[in-house]
């Protein structure tokens, strides 16, 4: 078990938006959690990621797994799709996540970046300006940099939010192609259609499972 959630319940701004939430992540698999707007699920997110601490019960990570092998997928905004950097760095930016903050990346990180890239059929725009690119392009850069890292699960927020039908598709292809690969897959959505995709769902409403 990668990770089990047992008895959580979170609080935003002193309301309790989840509540007693039970689930568990298996190695493999592609799991979605879906839920209308304002059912709980970013804060969820932030708990997932370490960034929020519980008010009751626990989020416990597999032996063996760090809470920084999570590769982020983030929801994407305005500031995000204008952020003024180059392909290439906003990838390789991801090894950032299982080293931390250093003025120099080793020859194994740079490798691995140009592999990402090369998966995620991106290539061609390493040196292209991360702002110029359409939305279904930046989120494969986002891809990328999520997995620079090599990370044991994906947790990717709303991955086709903002993105017409065809990028959508496309984004939850490379997603579908991953957990094939052996990554662990774990989807957060309002969309039924996208949440459709997955393998399993843990379906929120107002902070519970339905």
């Amino acid at each position: 078990m990668l990770i089990k959630v047992e008895n959580l319940t979170l609080s935003y701004e002193n309301m309790t938006v989840i509540e007693n939430l039970n689930f568990e992540v298996a190695d493999g698999d592609y799991l979605c959690i879906v839920g209308e707007n304002g059912s709980g699920k970013s804060t969820l997110v932030k708990a997932l990621l370490s960034l929020k601490k519980p008010e009751k019960g626990s989020i416990t990570f597999g032996e063996g797994l760090k809470k920084n092998e999570i590769g982020y997928l983030p929801q994407q905004t305005a500031a995000q799709k204008d952020f003024p950097a180059s392909v290439y760095e906003v990838v390789i930016s991801g090894c950032l996540n299982s080293r931390g903050i250093r003025p120099f990346y080793s020859s194994r990180e740079r490798k691995k970046a140009l592999e990402n890239m090369e998966l995620l059929g991106i290539t061609e725009l390493k040196n292209r300006s991360y702002r110029e690119l359409s939305g279904g392009q930046q989120q494969r850069v986002a891809i990328a940099r999520a997995i620079a890292a090599d990370p044991e699960i994906i947790l990717a927020d709303e991955p086709c939010g903002n993105l017409d039908s065809a990028s959508g598709e496309e984004i939850l292809g490379i997603l579908a192609a991953l957990n094939r690969a052996g990554k662990t897959i774990v989807m957060i959505t309002h969309n039924e259609k996208t949440a459709s995709r997955a393998q399993r769902l843990v379906r929120i409403s107002d902070g519970r499972i339905v």
